[in-house]
């Protein structure tokens, strides 16, 4: 068995293959759980949305690679394909033969999902030597983890540079209110269906949120930006509000699922980070819903936010007092 470091290490492998916004949250979680019991952190993002090429590990292709976060020796390069990392293994099903571990049903996922959150919850370790996240972990870990994570980890110098480009282009001398909506365009949106119960709702309670926005003081000229996944909802939001902005992108067709394709190439990943990281640059966002993870980075760093409640999805609140600005740079 091949494993980099000595037979004796103990690992925690996050593995995900989704949005940006669930890869980082989730990673976040497993970190945690590597600083607190010692672990090596492997980060594996093989088969990636982003990418149509399986075997790379989608995390170097948009970030720069690091050896450390606080302490926590990372992998995080391609080196994870000659990698076996040592058993036994946690979850339990991670034991089987490697044949047997070929069909994983959503069952067995959401299972893992509970026993990995009970394991984090609690104060103990486990025997095992390596522990797989293979799933998602979003509400997992504190929010402190989430900063440490963002802090850290850099977009590739390439991406950097298009954010930065854009801020001085069209954010600089004005107070950008970013409004993001999550639509899903033909895909199963599932913790994101309350808020989409109602379609014409939904777009009415988004406009009623930019309106109460932009009523809110401002030291500069205000501009709307647009983050969305839906040609349709750049359609019907221009409509009302004519000056807002949005970053040149491709989109899937209407009602063909979600922009984090492999159709689109990593440049579709490009995109998703450069919109992820100016929401963060934001003075205002506006998430709809605010159960999406693509704008967890803005939630923890822009200095307002207004979104509806996730006890009560016709309830706008608004957040302020962020304690920390963070930009991609």
């Amino acid at each position: 068995m091949l494993v980099s470091g000595s037979m004796n290490d103990r690992f925690v492998v996050s593995r995900r293959r989704t949005g940006f916004g669930d890869c980082l949250w989730s990673l976040a979680s497993a970190w945690r759980y590597a600083k607190r019991t010692g672990r090596t952190l492997a980060i594996d993002w093989r088969g990636s949305c982003y990418l149509d090429r399986p075997f790379t590990n989608a995390f170097p292709v948009f970030f720069e690679p690091v050896q450390a976060i606080d302490g926590v020796r990372v992998i995080c390069d391609d080196q994870i394909n000659q990698m076996s990392f040592p058993g036994p293994f946690f979850p339990p099903w991670w034991n089987k033969a490697p044949i047997d571990c070929v069909y994983r049903p959503d069952e067995q996922i959401f299972q893992e999902r509970d026993e990995l959150d009970q394991l984090f919850q609690s104060p103990e370790d486990v025997d095992a030597n390596t522990v797989v996240c293979d799933a998602c972990l979003m509400w997992r870990c504190d929010e402190d983890a989430e900063r440490q994570i963002f802090r850290t980890i850099k977009p590739q110098p390439e991406i950097r540079a298009r954010i930065d480009a854009i801020y001085q282009g069209h954010f600089e001398g004005h107070s950008i209110i970013g409004v993001h909506v999550r639509h899903g365009n033909g895909e199963d949106i599932m913790g994101h269906k309350p808020y989409w119960a109602d379609p014409e709702l939904a777009f009415r309670q988004v406009c009623t949120a930019i309106h109460k926005a932009k009523a809110l003081p401002h030291p500069s000229p205000v501009k709307l930006f647009l983050c969305t996944d839906s040609t349709l909802i750049v359609e019907k939001l221009s409509g009302v509000f004519p000056d807002l902005f949005t970053i040149p992108k491709h989109f899937q067709a209407p009602h063909a699922g979600p922009l984090h394709s492999a159709e689109l190439g990593a440049e579709g990943g490009f995109s998703a980070l450069i919109e992820m990281y100016l929401l963060g640059r934001c003075d205002t966002v506006i998430r709809f819903p605010p159960t999406s993870a693509f704008t967890r980075y803005a939630r923890l760093f822009a200095p307002r936010v207004m979104e509806f409640d996730l006890k009560d999805p016709t309830r706008l609140i608004l957040i302020e007092g962020s304690p920390e600005r963070l930009t991609a740079s």
